[in-house]
């Protein structure tokens, strides 16, 4: 059988060119269903996708000739990992492709709470003038709490260096990892300490709901809070509270608990969200430049090689 490789999203098209330099035979097929792909992915080798639907046991039970996964992104989100690995499944994702977006995207959400810059364009472009009510904070001096170190949030804290801040990080799943730009440290001295804490972590049981209104309760200053990560990690009511407590001094979110129109008009946090002026919103587009949708494919690319 040949080695067939099934792209169910777009991806650069390096990714295509390398995979066949390898030998591969690669089917894409951005608009394919999951239904479809079920019928199928019994002639696949490889399966490679972003987000169209979620790799679950009925999928990899299907493909009874995969032998890897391919995510082009950050994480394995949607991707049964455990499953795929006990059938000898490889899972391969590409976040050193978007850490660099990611991390700026992160400092942009950052500089834009710290100097009221949403607000300040709104009013002027209203007539009102209020240098007053937009006075900012500097950078310099803060200490900025990184949770979750991995190629994202290394990718901060070297961004970070020219600012002239203390950068403290915490992950649980690793020791030893003070570098020339961050300080290891625990949970309890990220909640005592940082004036600024951004989120770099999966989503996993126990990062389901991580910030809600009780680990906000422990924070010892006002911190500015940036989550890039996975919006399940924020418990969205947790940050109003927080902003209306004087908590939280403003908060940018890339991500959300739900996510994409309509079903995010449902929520009943997303009109007190959407109004709220210390507040700034993307549509999770941290890792989505123009740079990283080829370096994503780059990146994977390479993987492919090694495997």
């Amino acid at each position: 059988m040949k080695r067939k490789i099934l792209l169910v999203d777009n991806l650069h098209s390096i990714f295509k060119e390398e995979a066949e330099r390898l030998g591969y035979e690669v089917d894409i097929k951005p608009t394919i269903t999951r239904e479809e792909a079920i019928r199928i992915l019994p002639e696949y080798f490889g399966l490679v996708i972003r987000s169209r639907f979620k790799v679950d046991k009925e999928i990899l039970d299907a493909a009874s000739y995969l032998k890897f996964i391919g995510r082009a992104g950050a994480g394995m989100d949607g991707v049964d990992v455990d499953y795929a690995k006990s059938k000898s499944i490889v899972c391969l994702n590409a976040s050193e492709g978007n850490r660099d977006a990611v991390a700026e995207h992160a400092i942009g959400m950052l500089l834009s709470l710290m100097n009221n810059l949403r607000r300040s364009d709104q009013q002027v472009r209203k007539g009102i003038w209020d240098r007053e009510g937009n006075r900012g904070w500097e950078l310099k001096g803060k200490t900025v709490g990184i949770v979750g170190y991995g190629n994202t949030g290394q990718a901060l804290a070297r961004k970070l260096s020219g600012f002239d801040v203390e950068v403290i990080a915490f992950d649980k799943y690793k020791t030893d990892y003070s570098d020339d730009y961050v300080k290891e440290n625990s949970m309890e001295q990220i909640v005592k300490h940082s004036d600024i804490v951004s989120f770099h972590i999966p989503l996993t049981r126990e990062t389901r709901q991580l910030v809600n209104d009780e680990y906000l309760y422990h924070f010892k200053k006002p911190i500015f809070l940036i989550n890039t990560s996975r919006g399940e990690v924020v418990n969205t009511r947790a940050v109003l509270n927080g902003i209306k407590s004087g908590k939280i001094l403003g908060a940018g979110l890339d991500v959300l608990e739900t996510e994409k129109f309509p079903a995010i008009y449902e929520q009943e946090w997303y009109q007190d969200l959407a109004v709220n002026d210390n507040v700034i919103l993307s549509p999770h587009v941290a890792g989505w430049t123009f740079e990283s949708y080829k370096k994503i494919s780059e990146v994977l690319a390479e993987k492919l090689r090694k495997l």
